[in-house]
């Protein structure tokens, strides 16, 4: 299929993209064009406009700046995988990029275009989301933050307005010594998740949970945060028989139906997800504690 025809625009500087954003009426931005080159081939979108990001340079960097990263949206998936400086602070988005399609997948994709298409089963919107990410959008009237928490409004639907365009994400940095851990259960390796897990995990002086953070993915319209487990693991010793037990309430989450796996399969994965992705976490972090 060939997609309809629309009208392209080549900016060269973000300001210049989000002035065109404002005043085109139907317009799309395209990124790395993973998404919406075959929605628009399949005509599941049909843009008037499609406004390319591809030459603003602006848009793509990674930096530590004052205890958090900034990473440009326009940022490649393979430039976030092969970053030493992510690598070393947050290795729970390496983690999770190993699942992204496949290289020449993460060669195009970029981080912002993934937040923005908000796959509910994607990768990068799950690690986000176990990041406390902090969303920053710029529009006519400038720029504005918003948690990752808050960014979904639905299924695929960001809380960003039709003048407005995600340019960054910034990500506090976790302690030196936490653990992160990412696992996924697909039909096969580079498909979307059927359930994902994410987890981090920071220990106290006496090697028990300080903090957990637990996120699942593919479950439902966007990730869940497993606030309850988190919880129930703060002051304990990390162990796979802990883990398991609090884990159980993740088969309890409301769970989507789609026209290949039904809600109860999810249901029934998601708790094994959890605990692998908390597990993993928990010897990253023991690890790091023993050097």
């Amino acid at each position: 299929m060939k997609p309809p025809p629309f009208r392209y625009y080549d900016p060269q500087t973000a300001d210049e993209a989000v002035g065109l954003l404002a005043s085109l009426e139907n317009a799309k931005l395209l990124a790395g064009g993973q998404s919406l080159m075959p929605m628009l081939n399949m005509r599941f979108v049909q843009p008037d406009h499609v406004i390319d990001l591809n030459r603003v340079p602006e848009l793509a960097f990674i930096r530590e700046e004052a205890g958090r990263i900034r990473i440009g949206a326009m940022t490649r998936q393979r430039d976030l995988e092969f970053s030493p400086l992510v690598a070393e602070r947050l290795p729970l988005i390496g983690a999770g990029l190993h699942h992204v399609g496949h290289r020449q997948t993460r060669n195009r994709g970029t981080i912002g275009g993934s937040l923005c298409h908000l796959d509910p089963a994607a990768e990068l919107v799950t690690v986000a989301m176990t990041l406390d990410a902090e969303i920053v959008a710029r529009g006519p009237q400038g720029e504005r933050r918003l948690a990752m928490a808050e960014f979904p409004l639905g299924f695929m639907t960001p809380a960003l307005e039709l003048d407005e365009m995600l340019v960054a994400i910034d990500i506090p940095v976790p302690p030196a010594g936490h653990g992160a851990g990412f696992v996924e259960m697909a039909r096969r390796h580079g498909d979307f998740a059927i359930v994902s897990a994410a987890a981090t995990i920071e220990l106290d002086g006496a090697g028990r949970i300080a903090r957990a953070v637990l996120v699942l993915g593919g479950v439902d319209v966007s990730p869940l945060r497993m606030g309850e487990v988190e919880e129930a693991l703060a002051g304990q010793a990390p162990s796979a028989a802990i883990f398991a037990d609090h884990c159980r309430l993740c088969g309890a989450v409301e769970a989507m139906d789609d026209a290949l796996v039904s809600g109860t399969y999810r249901r029934r994965i998601a708790p094994v997800m959890a605990r692998r992705a908390l597990e993993q976490a928990a010897r990253h972090a023991m690890a790091k504690v023993a050097a």
